[in-house]
């Protein structure tokens, strides 16, 4: 039996090596500067309940350093006065555009059909997307982003990050997992098998989201506004990666380990609708995960040939690093580098109190 787990170990090791060599596709990538067009833009913001963070993130989108844009704000049936800060923008800046999105009983807490409205009063033909709770990193923001819409390429994906808690645990955790996901559909995308992007920050043309019928194959799922459509409508020759320092965004991260957890569950439960491809990849990744820590600690606990299991390890030990090293210093991570082994461990059982969760009961709707 201890023979049968040290040589089950070895195969899952070598696989899940191989992935992490994947992953410096990206690590290894140096970001485009690409000349800008100065096209017309479109920010499409959706909102709900979200009066407050309108009234903290929207002046740093008015003040983006770019010849010529309109910020399209969607009031998503909010029951506070997020509609009043709309007006109240909309009446110092013509920049601002309102999109009122009624309670309609058959679209309900969609957060779909409330962009679908937003993307239909867009004026330009280029569209930015992020949400309420966040703030570009610079005022150069649209010019990166949107300086990628070259020739073919008609989605861009890009970078959204968390706000940094100096002395919070939980805030290390989400953004080692937001880094984690990066590092993942930037190296898909690399490779030529792009299957996300996330709604913070991520552009595409209205001609790509009319061509793929908006979002009505997925509409009635909670959430995928953002992974959903880019797994749908992605492929090598239309897709660009941006994560130049000056395009990334960054978001209010949840206070609680239950909000995040819940906000996950939601977020993994659209992976079942990614494309074949996609799910084996991500699935056999998370797998060789899973499997290694268990068959890790348990080898090293009974003492199974545990010089090797050690050397195999630190090997993957130290390739995962130099992933992580190479990729959070591009995208501005580099405080949590070296919580990784903790922060690897823990997130892989959560992911799996995640999926094992999801089984039993489905995640809640959008806010």
């Amino acid at each position: 039996m201890a023979i049968t787990l040290f040589v089950l170990f070895i195969i899952i090791a070598l696989i899940n090596i191989l992935f992490y060599i994947g992953y410096f596709s990206f690590a290894s990538a140096s970001p485009v500067t690409q000349p800008s067009g100065k096209t017309p833009i479109s920010v499409i913001v959706c909102a709900k309940n979200e009066a407050e963070n309108l009234e903290r993130f929207i002046p740093a989108i008015l003040k983006q350093n770019y010849p010529d844009f309109e910020v399209v704000i969607i009031n998503d049936a909010s029951t506070d006065n997020t509609l009043e800060i709309i007006k109240h923008f909309q009446n110092k800046d013509s920049r601002v555009k309102l999109v009122d999105v009624q309670n309609n009983e058959a679209f309900w807490g969609k957060k779909k059909y409330a962009l679908t409205l937003g993307i239909k009063k867009a004026l330009n033909p280029y569209l930015l997307f992020t949400d309420a709770d966040c703030a570009p990193e610079t005022d150069l923001w649209i010019e990166n982003m949107t300086s990628h819409f070259q020739e073919e390429k008609s989605i861009i994906l890009g970078y959204g990050g968390y706000f940094k808690e100096k002395f919070s645990l939980l805030n290390k955790l989400i953004r080692f997992e937001t880094l984690f996901t990066a590092i993942q559909y930037f190296s898909y995308a690399k490779l030529g098998i792009p299957y996300m992007g996330v709604g913070r920050n991520l552009a595409y043309t209205t001609s790509e989201f009319y061509a793929q019928n908006g979002f009505a194959t997925h509409l009635h799922v909670r959430s995928g506004d953002d992974d959903l459509f880019v797994n749908q409508a992605a492929t090598n020759d239309n897709t660009a990666i941006c994560f130049n320092k000056e395009a990334i965004t960054r978001s209010i991260p949840n206070l609680t380990f239950r909000g995040w957890y819940n906000q996950k569950r939601r977020h993994v439960s659209t992976a079942r609708l990614y494309k074949p491809l996609h799910q084996f990849l991500l699935g056999t990744f998370f797998v060789t995960q899973l499997f290694f820590w268990v068959l890790v600690i348990g080898l090293l606990l009974f003492q199974v040939y545990w010089e090797v299991v050690l050397a195999i390890f630190l090997i993957r030990l130290v390739i995962q690093y130099i992933v992580f090293w190479k990729s959070a210093k591009k995208l501005n991570e580099m405080d949590i580098v070296w919580m990784i082994p903790l922060l690897d461990l823990f997130l892989v059982f959560t992911q799996f109190g995640i999926f094992s969760t999801n089984l039993i009961s489905k995640p809640s709707n959008w806010k």
